[in-house]
């Protein structure tokens, strides 16, 4: 019954409009409770709420790393298993999650990073799911926009997403590459100056549209 309840009151807290707030009010929740019902809304129909669970969840196992390093390990092996084929599941939420993670955690992000980055190496675990692949695009991007060091030598690998017939993953990979900028990327970057095709990234706790040209820049 008390886990329905935490259920239920996680969600009234994902849906709030002041969702700063909330996300305090998130933060206060028992972390290791509060874990289940997050990843039990990266599969909600609602865009926001998906995207606000991985930023509860963010903040939620942040806070956890700093007291109980071993409990964030394990989230973070789960959110990689639900990535495997071995798991029967589609891992919808899980590369974002680990992005947001590593993005507020230095810890976390030395010891993973090359694991969400090893998504799209065409000789590491690539995912070929494209909905994935926006995922660990996004999750990279952040990571990227927090921690551009740990990012910079694996950039180029973003080339080849920026020729995407797929807006979303061409927009991705251009607001992905904006901090660690190489060479090549920006020669890919520069191809997509004209590209006035309409994406929405969640930037800032919100869900932003701009052109891929406008999120290049």
């Amino acid at each position: 019954m008390w886990l329905r309840q935490l259920k239920k009151e996680t969600l009234e807290l994902l849906s709030h409009k002041d969702f700063e707030k909330s996300l305090e009010k998130i933060r206060q929740l028992p972390a290791r409770q509060v874990v289940n019902p997050l990843f039990s809304f990266f599969y909600n129909s609602d865009e926001l709420v998906r995207w606000r669970a991985v930023a509860a969840m963010g903040t939620v196992v942040s806070k956890l790393a700093d007291h109980d390093m071993e409990s964030a390990r394990v989230i973070m092996r789960r959110l990689i298993w639900n990535l495997n084929d071995e798991s029967g599941g589609i891992g919808w939420g899980s590369p974002e999650a680990m992005g947001e993670i590593m993005a507020r955690h230095g810890r976390l992000a030395g010891e993973y990073h090359k694991i969400l980055i090893s998504y799209i190496m065409p000789d590491g675990n690539y995912l070929e799911h494209e909905i994935l692949q926006r995922g660990v695009l996004w999750g990279i991007g952040r990571l990227a926009h927090a921690r551009p060091h740990l990012v910079k030598n694996f950039a180029d690998l973003l080339c080849p997403y920026m020729e995407s017939p797929d807006p979303i993953l061409r927009g991705l990979a251009a607001w992905a590459a904006k901090p660690i900028c190489t060479k090549r990327t920006e020669s890919f970057l520069s191809r997509l100056g004209d590209d006035n095709s309409k994406i929405k990234i969640f930037v800032n706790n919100s869900l932003v549209e701009h052109t891929v040209r406008t999120w290049m820049k």
